[in-house]
């Protein structure tokens, strides 16, 4: 059986996705995913793409594809959902692979370490459209395009922050050295580092576009034009003031370039960063994540009016609790977008009161 979703339903969620980026919205996007669809065919015997299984150069790109088929197939999309294929599976940052680190995957999870100690001096980052990494990529994505046509959008890769790849390449306590050291250094890698994202970004779409059928990263965030979500998980270890001097200017100017975008604001650590995010002009919203051991996003309401007073866009995670949680504490729905902890929201046998939940919010 095919990926239950036509045309039909790729025009409205595109009309609705818009209305919500404007902030014309009078509701929460709600992406709502369940299993238990029959696929009616067999499961391919290659194991689905993952962090745990990338390093695998045997299965081809369109083994590869075949099997994220069956198991978007076995979906039923509700609320605001689409059929995507999350690429995160390559690791967070990728782009270190890309400009030389060694992709470690050996845990399971996907880590980036340099592959030789260089001081900072020695470092320099630049395009390499025949990284074998960037390669593989490529290959995926061109067959997915080829035997999708437009029904499933691959999601962007992760890409990185800018200043978490450098760390790969500087790790430890070396980069925070650097910033006291070396920091005309560290700024000539930023600004390098920035130019190849943007290549690499560009690079990637051409392969995507303009069969993809719109824009996504592993927020699940739905565009119909060129989008990304930002970070830099490394600012939990410095300051406002060198947040400011090191990280902002170039987020600023990957905001000026890409046309919609959000940042990942991760940790009580990155918390002191936000009335700087919130003043980039570009920037349309904000993900806040506590981080582990912290109260879940239902309980950081000082948060979700600070975002809100700025007038940019809210991504939240957890379940309808938070949700609900989160309307109460600002006093409306408008500008919100729901990601689910575990992406599903359950099974088939859910459906009749997932679509009851939903009319509460007024989708139909």
């Amino acid at each position: 059986m095919a990926i239950d979703f036509d045309k039909t339903r790729w025009d409205k969620l595109k009309a609705t996705s818009n209305q919500w980026w404007a902030g014309q919205l009078d509701r929460p996007m709600i992406p709502v995913v369940l299993g238990g669809r029959d696929p009616e065919r067999a499961k391919p015997d290659v194991p689905l793409l993952s962090q745990a299984t990338c390093h695998d150069f045997s299965v081809s790109p369109e083994q590869i594809i075949d099997r994220i088929d069956y198991e978007l197939s076995t979906y039923i999309y509700e609320g605001d959902a689409f059929p995507y294929f999350n690429m995160d599976c390559f690791g967070p940052g990728l782009i270190a692979a890309f400009l030389g680190a060694r992709l470690d995957n050996s845990t399971g999870l996907v880590w980036f370490h340099p592959s030789d100690e260089r001081a900072i001096q020695d470092i320099h980052f630049r395009f390499d459209p025949d990284n074998v990494w960037f390669r593989r990529l490529c290959d995926i994505y061109t067959a997915g395009m080829k035997r999708w046509q437009g029904q499933v959008l691959m999601g962007m890769t992760d890409l990185g922050g800018n200043m978490d790849i450098l760390a790969t390449f500087r790790p430890g306590e070396d980069l925070l050295l650097d910033l006291y050291d070396n920091p005309e250094d560290v700024k000539r890698l930023l600004w390098e580092a920035h130019e190849s994202w943007h290549q690499y970004y560009k690079a990637l779409n051409e392969v995507l576009q303009p069969v993809n059928p719109g824009y996504s990263d592993w927020s699940r965030i739905y565009s119909d034009k060129p989008s990304f979500i930002l970070q830099c998980d490394f600012s939990y270890m410095i300051s406002t003031e060198m947040f400011d001097e090191f990280v902002m200017p170039e987020i600023v100017a990957t905001c000026g370039k890409v046309e919609r975008t959000f940042y990942h604001l991760d940790g009580i650590g990155a918390r002191p960063h936000l009335g700087s995010i919130l003043t980039i002009p570009d920037l349309d919203g904000v993900q806040w994540v506590p981080g582990d051991g912290q109260p879940n996003c239902g309980n950081w309401p000082e948060v979700y009016r600070e975002i809100q007073a700025s007038g940019k866009l809210i991504q939240l995670q957890g379940g309808f609790e938070v949700l609900d949680c989160v309307i109460s504490q600002i006093g409306t729905s408008k500008g919100i977008h729901l990601l689910n902890y575990n992406w599903m929201f359950g099974e088939e046998k859910d459906l009749v009161g997932i679509r009851k939940k939903l009319a509460a919010y007024g989708i139909e």
